[in-house]
């Protein structure tokens, strides 16, 4: 099991990629990490290229639904961002889920 300081690091490296592409320029989403082993739920917001504002919380804690919500293990975060686990087969098998609008999914499959 990864550290929560494992997990902000990759999520700030993951999420900061994700954001500097140009088919993410002019979103502006609220999204969440959940990590189903440390019970812990990340949000933070992309906006104007960058993540912002990305802080912990124990899950359960908040009943604000993010825009984009990720579910994952802290494990299948780490392999995600050094390349051990492709997010396709990862979404297609279970390990990773993510849910988000329709709009939202069709502009993330550009960036995923």
């Amino acid at each position: 099991m990864a550290t929560m300081e494992q997990c902000m690091t990759a999520l700030e490296g993951i999420l900061g990629d994700l954001a500097a592409k140009p088919a993410a320029q002019g979103l502006d989403r609220s999204l969440s990490c959940r990590l189903t082993d440390l019970g812990q739920v990340v949000r933070g917001r992309l906006a104007r290229g960058s993540v912002r504002e990305l802080r912990t919380e124990s899950d359960g804690s908040s009943v604000e639904k993010a825009d984009i919500r990720l579910t994952m293990t802290s494990d299948d975060l780490l392999a995600l961002t050094d390349g051990r686990l492709s997010f396709g087969p990862a979404w297609a098998s279970g390990r990773v889920k993510l849910e988000a609008g329709l709009r939202d999914m069709l502009r993330l499959r550009s960036l995923l």
